[in-house]
């Protein structure tokens, strides 16, 4: 008997269950220990949560985006914003160039993936790159050679009783492709070629595959790998920093970390983090355009909390709070923000993340105020504050701003480089930072 296959589509921060989808309704998750422990890592992980009620399934989606498949259900995460502004602000945020892809008569993320825009843009970098050459580098090889090159291995002559063969030991550096940066981009591409939901995609990340097989060989892409592969990018590899960056997102949008242990759990299908996403690019923006300060992500408020010595049993260390962002000027924090994927114009401010901010902001003596920028379509948005006061003496100890930031205004700001749009750039990032003034 064949399984029939469905498939449903959501939005981000979307719920949908039997009562507003006929596909839900009676819905059943496979009983088997792989698909539940599947479900519950999703759920603690908040990418996505799936539910058994009484007459079906219940879906509820957070700021992860893609598509997975649970059983015969294939389940479609689809983002708010438009895939034309949703690429450019991509681009921005990972350094990804401008290169001509996903057109409208091919395909679109409504039509494929999320998964396959940068699939997309990951083959086009990489057809970039082997249209100029891949990169070559001296790699150490130690063999027998007939026509001996580079240093002839005496010690290894000795040993070996002198001449036996007709080669020679030699120890030599040829200039080669079969580099770790080469591999890694095959692996990639392999790895994009399994995800990608478009034929047409996998198709050209495979013809990629088979151009590099004669030169470049075969690696098991994992976290050691590509954190090697960062470390080796510099001046001279700079091109290939687009591609790396795109094959981590890649990577590690196909798997869950386990709690309290280093293995993945692969998923299956990918799911994009819409929150790591703004917090990069709100970092790039206002590195970009706040000219007279330096931004910093992840500050740690030092010697702000600390463990009593003599009330430290475990001798565990201190908390260390660390805002996404810190504005500074001339070594001293004026700024404190945090950065948020959720619509917070339409949805409450969670009070664990007010809790969090009201920290940042006491920790300020001068300027006792955080904020927390958040992502909306809504026209109207406009900044709201709240206000922290001593519950008794009712003096006031800070203040939360929460301010708004429409991605796609954002994304047409950053498409145009005229002096206007450069000092409206530079305008907007001291509204961020410091609200309006």
């Amino acid at each position: 008997m064949s399984v029939i296959e469905q498939a449903l589509t959501i939005s981000e921060w979307e719920t949908l269950g039997p009562e507003s989808s006929d596909l839900l309704q009676n819905h059943r998750l496979p009983e088997t220990a792989t698909v539940r422990q599947v479900v519950e890592q999703l759920a603690s992980s908040r990418l996505l949560q799936l539910t058994e009620l009484r007459h079906g399934l219940q879906v509820r989606a957070f700021s992860h985006v893609g598509r997975l498949r649970i059983g015969n259900l294939t389940i479609t995460v689809m983002p708010k914003i438009q895939s034309s502004s949703l690429l450019g602000l991509l681009r921005y945020a990972y350094g990804f160039r401008n290169l001509n892809l996903l057109s409208d008569a091919n395909h679109s993320i409504q039509q494929s993936g999320f998964e396959d825009l940068l699939v997309a843009q990951l083959v086009q970098e990489v057809q970039e790159l082997l249209s100029r050459g891949l990169r070559r580098a001296y790699v150490s090889r130690d063999e027998r050679l007939a026509s001996p090159r580079g240093r002839i291995d005496v010690g290894r002559v000795v040993r070996d009783g002198g001449v036996m063969t007709a080669t020679l030991p030699c120890s030599h550096y040829p200039r080669v492709e079969d580099t770790l940066l080469n591999q890694t981009l095959k692996a990639g591409l392999m790895l994009a070629s399994s995800m990608a939901s478009n034929l047409q995609l996998r198709r050209d990340a495979r013809r990629l595959v088979a151009l590099m097989d004669e030169a470049v060989s075969t690696i098991k892409l994992n976290a050691v790998v590509l954190l090697d592969v960062e470390r080796q990018l510099n001046r001279l590899s700079n091109a290939y920093a687009p591609s790396v960056s795109i094959i981590r997102l890649l990577y590690e949008s196909k798997g869950i970390t386990l709690d309290g242990d280093s293995t993945v759990l692969r998923l299956p299908g990918f799911m994009f983090d819409m929150n790591a996403f703004f917090q990069t690019l709100m970092s790039r923006f206002l590195r970009d355009n706040l000219l007279d300060y330096e931004v910093k992500d992840e500050h740690s408020l030092k010697k702000m909390m600390r463990y009593h010595p003599d009330y430290n049993p475990q001798r565990k260390q201190s908390p260390t709070p660390r805002p996404d962002y810190a504005v500074m000027k001339q070594g001293k924090v004026v700024a404190l923000l945090d950065a948020k994927y959720r619509d917070l114009w339409e949805k409450q401010l969670p009070r664990e993340m007010l809790y969090q901010l009201v920290v940042y902001a006491i920790s300020q003596k001068n300027s006792p105020r955080s904020c927390i920028l958040y992502p909306t379509s809504h026209p109207h948005a406009k900044e709201a504050r709240i206000d922290v006061a001593d519950p008794i003496l009712g003096t006031q100890l800070g203040q939360v701003c929460l301010r708004p930031i429409n991605l796609k205004s954002l994304e047409l700001l950053l498409n145009d480089n005229s002096n206007q749009y450069i000092a409206t750039r530079q305008a907007e990032a001291k509204r961020l930072a410091f609200g309006d003034q």
